[in-house]
C-alpha cells in the first residue's frame, strides 16, 4: 500500500506540473498571438489551451484512477484514464477542424497582416523548450507506471514541439517576404504553417483515439494471449491452457486463464502450480493481476479392471514369462503408468532377462498406448537335487 501511495503521489505531481506548464504557455501564446495577428501562433495558443484542459483532465484522472477497487468497481477505477484520453482526442479533433477552416479562409478569402516580431519567435522558442522538458518527464512517469493518461499528455507535449517548429518556419518565411519583395508570396506561409499544426494534431488525435477506444472495448494487446498460452503450456505437468482473457483498466492489466492439470493432485499441489502459472504470466506482463482457473483432467475412457486382466493374460502368454502379478495401473500428468511384476527363470543371463522385459513392455503398450511401463522381474530358482539348496 505504501508503494501504491508513493506511485499515486508521483503521478499526481507530474500531472500537476504539466498543468502549470500548460497555463504558462497558453497565457504567453494568447498575448503574443493577439499582438502579432499570427494564425500559426493563434493555432498554437488554442492547441496549448486544449493541452491545458487535457492536462487538467489527466491530473484528475490520475487521482481518481488511483483509488482502490470497491464493490461497484471490482477492477478498480483505471477506466477513468481511458475516458480522459477519449475526451482529449475529441477536443483535439474539434481544434483541427477550426484551424484548417480559418487557414483556408485566410489563404483564399481574407488578407491578414502577420507581424513576425521578436516576441513571436520568443514565445515559440520558449514553447519548444518547455514542451521538450515536460514531454520527457511525463513519458518517464508513463513508462514507469504504465499510465495511458500520462502517456497521452506526454504525446501532446511532444507533438507541440513539432507544431511549434512548423510555426517558427512559417514566421521565418513571413520575415523573408518582408525583406525580399520578389518572395512576397511567402506571407501566406503562416496560414500554411497553421494547416501543418492541424495535420500533426489530427494524426496524433486519431492514433490516440484508436488506442483509447480499444482500451474501453477491452481489446487485448496484440499477440499477448498467444505468448501466455505458449509460456504456460511449457510448465511441466500442465496439459492445456485455454480461454485466456486480457483486459486493461487504465494502467492495470487483468489476466484470466484456464489450465488443465492432473485431477488426482492434492489441493496443496494444485495451488502451488497455479502460483507458478501466475509468476510465469507476470514475467510476460509485470504487475498484472492474474487469476488462474484450474480444471481437473478427466481420466480417459478405460476399463481399469478389464485392462489389468488383458495385461496379465497377454504377458503370461509371452515366452519366458512364468507368471504375471501385482499389476498397477494409474493415470497422472496426462499419461498412464503401468507397473507389473513377472516371474522368470532365474538361471538365464541378465542380458536375456532384459530382452524379455523389453518384450513385456512392448506388449503392454499395445494394450495401453504411450504408457510409461515399469517391469519388475523376479527369478524362480533353478530346480536341482534337494541337497544343493536349503
Amino acid at each position: 500500500m505504501v508503494g501504491d501511495g508513493a506511485a499515486k503521489q508521483e503521478k499526481s505531481l507530474v500531472a500537476l506540473s504539466s498543468v502549470l506548464a500548460a497555463v504558462g504557455l497558453t497565457s504567453f501564446k494568447v498575448v503574443v498571438s493577439i499582438a502579432t495577428g499570427s494564425l500559426g501562433i493563434i493555432a498554437e495558443a488554442v492547441h496549448s489551451a486544449l493541452d491545458l484542459m487535457a492536462a487538467f483532465l489527466t491530473f484528475l484522472a490520475v487521482r481518481i484512477s488511483g483509488k482502490p477497487a470497491d464493490k461497484e468497481h471490482p477492477y478498480g477505477h483505471g477506466k477513468v484514464e481511458n475516458l480522459s484520453a477519449l475526451f482529449e482526442t475529441l477536443l483535439l479533433l474539434v481544434t483541427c477542424v477550426w484551424i484548417v477552416y480559418e487557414a483556408i479562409h485566410r489563404l483564399f478569402f481574407k488578407a491578414v497582416h502577420v507581424d513576425a516580431s521578436f516576441w513571436a519567435f520568443l514565445v515559440m522558442a520558449v514553447s519548444v523548450v518547455v514542451d521538450f522538458t515536460r514531454s520527457r518527464a511525463l513519458m518517464r512517469a508513463a513508462k514507469k507506471y504504465n499510465s495511458q493518461a500520462l502517456e497521452a499528455d506526454a504525446l501532446h507535449f511532444s507533438t507541440d514541439i513539432w507544431s511549434s517548429l512548423v510555426v517558427i518556419l512559417g514566421l521565418i518565411c513571413i520575415k523573408i517576404a518582408d525583406w525580399v519583395s520578389a518572395l512576397a508570396f511567402l506571407d501566406k506561409a503562416d496560414a500554411i504553417a497553421a494547416i501543418g499544426v492541424a495535420s500533426i494534431a489530427f494524426y496524433v488525435s486519431i492514433k490516440l483515439g484508436v488506442r483509447t477506444v480499444q482500451a474501453l472495448l477491452d481489446t487485448a494487446p496484440q499477440g499477448i494471449s498467444d505468448k501466455i498460452v505458449e509460456a504456460v503450456e511449457a510448465i511441466p505437468g500442465l496439459a492445456d491452457c485455454h480461454n485466456v482473457r486480457v483486459r486493461s483498466s487504465g494502467p492495470d492489466l487483468f489476466v484470466d486463464a484456464h489450465v488443465v492439470m492432473d485431477g488426482s493432485l492434492s489441493l496443496e499441489k494444485a495451488h502451488e502450480r497455479t502460483e507458478a502459472i501466475e509468476r510465469t504470466i507476470q514475467e510476460i506482463i509485470p504487475s498484472a493481476d492474474v487469476t488462474v482457473h484450474p480444471e481437473p483432467q478427466r481420466l480417459p475412457a478405460l476399463d481399469i479392471a478389464n485392462t489389468k486382466e488383458k495385461i496379465i493374460e497377454c504377458v503370461q502368454a509371452l515366452p519366458g514369462v512364468i507368471d504375471c502379478h501385482h499389476v498397477q495401473l494409474h493415470y497422472t500428468d496426462a499419461r498412464f503408468f503401468v507397473e507389473v511384476h513377472i516371474n522368470m527363470d532365474g538361471g538365464q543371463s541378465l542380458e536375456e532377462a532384459h530382452k524379455y522385459t523389453e518384450m513385456v513392455e512392448d506388449a503392454i503398450r499395445h494394450i495401453v498406448p504411450d504408457a510409461e511401463v515399469t517391469v519388475h522381474p523376479e527369478p524362480i530358482p533353478v530346480q536341482g537335487p534337494p541337497g544343493n539348496w536349503q
